[in-house]
This record gives structure tokens, C-alpha cells and sequence, in this order.
């Protein structure tokens, strides 16, 4: 006999704060573990496919291991030195960009140099905001990376972690299977099919799209001749994930870069905005509907909710769990309502005495 529905919601209650705090108290040593594991679950379909093929699953591991040290060993020689050079110099621009954007908001608007001007004292304002805001965003940042782990650590950790959890991914499944309460376990296995459902339609989908992108604005930005181009186009992929604000965030940055370096050429700068109107329509019409697809149920108010929620309250490490979290409240929910719909609640006994009559009938 079941436990009454109080009791598992007590407990199931139990079960999440116990969670969340452990989230919240250890959230900087889980990390690593978290990063491990979410790329065992990304990699997991790769290797059910190389057993397939007649590999076994230590062979599988072993190979996208390899591959994977590969990609990261000529990622590390081809582009990370790059990306750290053009990084630096644009850090090392900023000021010389900020005194030309000054010079030119005065020549074209003559009221800024009165510093008496309601402009020039709102803009001092926002200047002001930004540099108070940026500076704490950076020292946030720099203390975040030093109290998370060495970067030592993290780099030898991540690795191991992600390849036992994929060696032993289809045992820890079948293992948590064995422990689910037996009344519930067929309600728990479609909720997690579907729940690996949208994980699979949105993560693994939306990481294949920031890859792509980041890889296409990246190229297109260098051979249009944009100064940094590889660093707006990798900033532009890596937060595609977030709805809207990649492009946004990436468009404005490339097109402010490419106003500055080549003001008077509107063919270049007409350029380097149709790079990004093409990005934008590629994916929001190729890549988003194949990769992703259009029944994920992941809302992206919802998602962008979760992600400021849960960074907010956890860190970084909230950010990684919190699509999958979210990806579960959201299938759960739909659980919740279907159930609701075929109960009396919903119905009414109307409905009930209307089955039993019909019931009746057919006896």
C-alpha cells in the first residue's frame, strides 16, 4: 500500500531542501563534479552509439576521451592563443575607444562640453554606473575563480569525473531504476524520459548551436577585417544559450568595434551587420528548429527566470543546474495538470455519475 499523499510530499519536500542546501553550502566544491557530469550526460548518446557499432563501453569512453584530448590539445595551439591576444588588446583599447566615443558625442552634439548640461551630467551618470558596476562584475568574477578550485584542480578533476561517470553512466541509471518506490516507479520513469527529453532537445541542442555560431561569427568577423572579431565572435556563442541576449550582446558590440574602425566605410560596417543578421536568421530558422526543436517546453521568460534565480542564490554552479531544474519543474508541472484534468477536481461528479452510467449501459 502506497504512503498517503501528505507524507511523500513531506518527504519528497525533504529530499529538495536537502538539495538545495547542500547546492548552496558546497556549490564551489561541487563544481567540478557538475561540470563532469554534464558533459558524461552530452557524451553519453555518442558512446550507446559506438557500442552499437560493436565497441564496448570501455572501448567507447576510451575513444571519445581520446578524440576529446585531441580537440582540446589543437583548440589550446590554434585558437586560445589567439583569443588571449585579441582579448588583451582589446582590454588595452578600451580607453582609446571611450576618449574617440567621447570626442565624437561632442562634435556632434556641442552641449556636452558644458558640464552644466542635463546630457553631459546623465551620461557622467551612466559612465559612472557602468565603471562601478564593471569593476565590482570583475572583482566578483576574480574572487569567484579563486574560491571555486585551483584551475589545477579543475582541469585534472573535470576530466576524471566525466569519464568514470560515462564508463559507469548506463549502471548508475539502471541502479537509481532499482531504488525508485515500485508504486510510483512507472510515473517516475516517463517523467524522467521526458525530462531527459527536453535536457536532450535544449542542452544538447543549444550547445551544437553556440558551437556553430560562436564557429561562424568567429570566421566571418576575422575575413570581413574586424579588429577582435575572434573574441566578439566567441562571446557571441558562448551566450546564445541565454534567448536573445547572444545576439543582442554580440550585434552590439561587433557593430560599435566596427563603427570605430572603419567610421566613413558603410560597406564594411553594413557588412559586419548583415554577418549577424544572417546568424540570426541561420538560427533561428535552421539551426534552433533542428538542433533544439520547437517542443522542448522550456519558455525563455522561464529560462531566463531560472538562470537569474538560481546564479543569484548558488553561483556558478547554480547556473548549471538550473536549466535541468528548471526542465524538471516544468515537466513535472504538465504531470501535475494532465493528472488534474482527469480528476474529479476538474471534472466534477457530473463526469463521474455520467461514467458510471455509461458503465451501467454497456453491462
Amino acid at each position: 500500500m502506497a504512503l498517503p499523499v501528505r507524507l511523500q510530499l513531506v518527504y519528497w519536500g525533504i529530499a529538495a531542501a536537502v538539495f538545495f542546501l547542500l547546492l548552496w553550502l558546497l556549490g564551489n566544491v561541487m563544481l567540478p563534479f557538475l561540470v563532469g557530469g554534464a558533459i558524461a550526460y552530452f557524451l553519453d548518446p555518442v558512446a550507446d552509439r559506438l557500442e552499437r557499432a560493436g565497441l564496448s563501453r570501455v572501448g567507447a569512453t576510451v575513444t571519445i576521451s581520446l578524440v576529446a584530448l585531441l580537440a582540446t590539445v589543437l583548440l589550446i595551439l590554434a585558437i586560445i592563443p589567439t583569443l588571449i591576444q585579441q582579448l588583451t588588446g582589446l582590454i588595452n583599447a578600451a580607453p582609446e575607444i571611450a576618449q574617440r566615443l567621447q570626442a565624437f558625442l561632442v562634435e556632434r552634439f556641442p552641449e556636452l562640453s558644458d558640464s552644466t548640461s542635463t546630457m553631459r551630467q546623465t551620461l557622467a551618470q551612466i559612465a559612472a554606473t557602468i565603471q562601478a558596476k564593471g569593476g565590482e562584475l570583475a572583482e566578483t568574477l576574480l574572487s569567484s575563480a579563486m574560491s571555486l578550485v585551483s584551475a589545477v584542480i579543475f582541469i585534472v578533476v573535470v576530466p576524471v569525473v566525466a569519464f568514470y561517470l560515462l564508463l559507469d553512466w548506463d549502471h548508475m541509471v539502471a541502479r537509481i531504476d532499482s531504488l525508485l518506490p515500485r508504486d510510483h516507479a512507472p510515473s517516475i520513469r516517463r517523467i524522467g524520459r521526458e525530462i531527459d527529453g527536453v535536457l536532450a532537445g535544449f542542452v544538447r541542442g543549444q550547445l551544437s548551436v553556440c558551437l556553430l555560431l560562436g564557429s561562424f561569427y568567429s570566421i566571418a568577423l576575422m575575413v570581413a577585417g574586424l579588429q577582435f572579431g575572434l573574441v566578439v565572435g566567441a562571446i557571441a556563442g558562448a551566450i546564445t544559450f541565454i534567448p536573445y541576449v547572444g545576439s543582442l550582446v554580440g550585434g552590439t558590440l561587433a557593430i560599435g568595434l566596427a563603427l570605430f574602425q572603419f567610421w566613413g566605410d558603410w560597406v564594411s560596417i553594413g557588412i559586419i551587420a548583415a554577418i549577424f543578421a544572417v546568424g540570426q536568421f541561420v538560427e533561428g530558422n535552421i539551426l534552433t528548429p533542428k538542433l533544439v526543436g520547437n517542443s522542448v517546453g522550456l519558455h525563455p521568460v522561464w529560462l531566463l527566470f531560472a538562470l537569474s534565480a538560481f546564479g543569484s542564490l548558488f553561483g556558478f554552479a547554480g547556473m548549471l543546474v538550473a536549466v535541468p531544474v528548471a526542465a524538471s519543474i516544468g515537466v513535472i508541472t504538465r504531470f501535475g495538470i494532465e493528472k488534474y484534468h482527469a480528476s474529479l477536481l476538474y471534472k466534477g461528479y457530473d463526469a463521474l455519475e455520467k461514467k458510471q452510467s455509461k458503465d451501467e449501459a454497456a453491462e
